[in-house]
């Protein structure tokens, strides 16, 4: 009897996915990165449960179209590049495309986002990678992304997450990092709904 199977998308997915997404600071340092990208000039992070029940990062960068909205949740779906030969003169965080899709494979995500010029922002609900909700709502110019309920669909993976505690200090050190780095940024820090930094 045969003993190797080939996994189904979805279950490759959500395996994919654990390597790059293996605890709260890698989605923040993703989150960040991407909030930079779009040229935000302020950066509020709030967090639950050392990231394990709520991660949510919002800017006033330049935000996203609705179909954009929905596009970059899919895996190598990137505004950075077109064609390989533009890596040699990349000057963005990410480019692969595969970030987003790998955080909405193992979270609930709720994403609020609006281009300046334009009247609407679009509201959109995943869970499992796929978008469960479309709403046409008002917003600020800029994104709000939340993520919640980390590996709820992998509980195998919860198991190898460290104390709240733990999990908070690693995301601090690399909100620390980015402060200092992007100096002109004005970047707030909210662990249980209080401002830590």
């Amino acid at each position: 009897m045969a003993k190797i199977k080939q996994l189904s998308p979805h279950e490759a997915q959500k395996i994919a996915a654990g390597e790059v997404v293996e605890r709260p600071a890698n989605i923040v340092k993703e989150l960040l990165e991407n909030a930079i990208d779009a040229q935000a000039q302020q950066i509020n992070l709030y967090i639950k449960d050392g990231g394990k029940q709520l991660i949510r990062v919002v800017d006033t960068g330049f935000g996203m179209d609705h179909d954009d909205a929905q596009r970059c949740f899919l895996k190598h779906a990137t505004s950075k590049i077109e064609h390989i030969d533009q890596l040699e003169t990349i000057n963005t965080f990410g480019f692969r495309g595969e970030a987003l899709a790998s955080i909405a494979a193992v979270s609930k995500i709720t994403l609020v986002t609006k281009e300046a010029d334009t009247h609407e922002g679009t509201k959109l609900y995943l869970e499992d990678g796929q978008v469960q909700k479309k709403e046409i709502v008002s917003h600020v110019t800029g994104t709000d992304i939340s993520i919640t309920e980390l590996f709820y669909n992998i509980p195998a993976r919860k198991k190898f997450l460290k104390k709240n505690q733990t999990e908070l200090r690693n995301i601090q050190q690399l909100f620390h990092a980015f402060c200092f780095d992007y100096p002109s940024i004005h970047f707030k820090l909210f662990s249980e709904d209080k401002l830590i930094i």
